[in-house]
């Protein structure tokens, strides 16, 4: 009963966007607004991990949000409306990067996949612990982490961010990247490795 309640809403939910996105190819501002609102929050806390900035994420935001408003009448709906947002904003991300190299700060993480090849969990140690020299060492391996990633080429960060810290799917993070699901899992594993290499430096005392 529970689930079959749970897909009920998650139809009336899409019947609902469909309703937004028909009215929004229409010109219609108010369903557009309602679509940016629906959107806005998910899509800049991406772009914020990708560029680093607060600033350019904000712009950029701007510019998805513009984009998609041009581009919303030739959206035939063969990928969802969020998929489709998220490629808008990925291109635009690795446009910016091209032309400026900003720090990614995220402080998610997921360590590289388990002998059985899924992804194992690897948490970072919490920060609100009252020991000093605890809370020290888990703001440094933070640090590390955070400098991991950044270090990641554009294509193995945005796929790392896109699994690990947006929760898309391999088939959703292919269409937004038009790349194919083996190439997704093969970025990911390689950005889990490089962030894994540099934290097992950081363990041994090596310097990174």
């Amino acid at each position: 009963m529970v689930s079959s309640i749970g897909r009920h809403i998650e139809v009336d939910a899409l019947s609902a966007e469909a309703v937004l996105i028909e009215r929004a190819q229409a010109r219609d501002e108010a369903a557009f607004e309602q679509i940016m609102n629906l959107y806005a929050d998910r899509l800049y806390n991406y772009i914020v991990r990708l560029v680093g900035n607060p600033t350019d994420a904000e712009d950029l935001l701007q510019e998805v949000f513009l984009r998609a408003y041009q581009g919303l009448p030739n959206f035939d709906g063969r990928a969802s409306l969020s998929t489709w947002l998220y490629r808008i904003a990925t291109n635009l991300c690795i446009d910016h990067q091209r032309k400026r190299a900003r720090r990614v700060q995220t402080v998610s993480y997921h360590a590289a996949e388990d002998e059985d090849g899924e992804p194992s969990e690897w948490e970072l140690p919490d920060t609100q612990t009252p020991d000093p020299l605890d809370a020290a060492l888990s703001r440094e391996l933070q640090q590390v982490v955070e400098q991991a990633i950044s270090m990641l080429s554009p294509k193995l960060r945005t796929v790392l961010l896109l699994y690990d810290v947006e929760n898309l799917s391999y088939e959703e993070i292919a269409r937004v990247l038009k790349i194919p699901i083996g190439t997704v899992k093969s970025r990911l594993n390689h950005a889990r490795g490089q962030i894994q290499k540099q934290v097992d430096k950081y363990l041994r005392g090596e310097s990174i």
